[in-house]
């Protein structure tokens, strides 16, 4: 495997973070996560920005540091479920790696997050409804955004990793087919 950047995108709970640090250990490159690295830099936690600055102040911060963080080169980067919101952001993720999109219904990243209280958007009265309303927004945006899709298992992280692996391998190689054809054709 070359060492073209891989995003992950995908609702909260999807695993973006296990099945990218799996990842990243199995083919040898560095991970980031969009969250914990904007959580290191403003020294507090995603919630309290929420609290503090709102969410449309929360996804300026965001778009602005996957912007920097996809101009990388060799990482695997797990970002927010909501970074998609942006179309900057969806184009960045689009050209600059090959971006997975981890599937997950909102009824499976529901029983992952219920019991997490650093989720702001699910500080409601029905966190599943509000997950099943993310997900109908964010789904369409999903798929604008990314390569491909992997279903995201839910106690089988090993085989998305596996998959992932696969068929980032045949997307890149036909990258390189077209890339090859488009030089030899002019």
């Amino acid at each position: 495997m070359d060492t073209q950047n891989i995003f992950l995108i995908g609702l909260m709970g999807s695993g973006k973070t296990t099945i990218g640090q799996m990842l990243a250990k199995r083919i040898g490159m560095p991970f980031l996560d969009s969250d914990h690295e904007l959580e290191q830099r403003t020294g507090v936690s995603i919630a309290t920005i929420f609290e503090i600055e709102g969410e449309a102040a929360f996804r300026v911060r965001e778009a602005a540091l996957i912007d920097e963080l996809t101009q990388r080169d060799g990482i695997v980067l797990g970002t927010g479920g909501g970074c998609v919101l942006n179309a900057d952001t969806r184009t960045a993720l689009k050209s600059r790696g090959t971006t997975v999109y981890l599937h997950s219904s909102p009824e499976t990243s529901y029983e992952r997050v219920r019991r997490n209280r650093d989720r702001p958007l699910l500080l409601v009265s029905d966190p599943l409804g509000r997950l099943r309303q993310l997900y109908e927004t964010r789904h369409p945006l999903y798929q604008e955004a990314s390569h491909l899709t992997v279903e995201s298992y839910r106690d089988r992280p090993s085989a998305a990793v596996s998959e992932i692996v696969a068929r980032v391998q045949r997307v890149q190689q036909q990258a390189r087919g077209q890339a090859q054809q488009a030089v030899t054709s002019t």
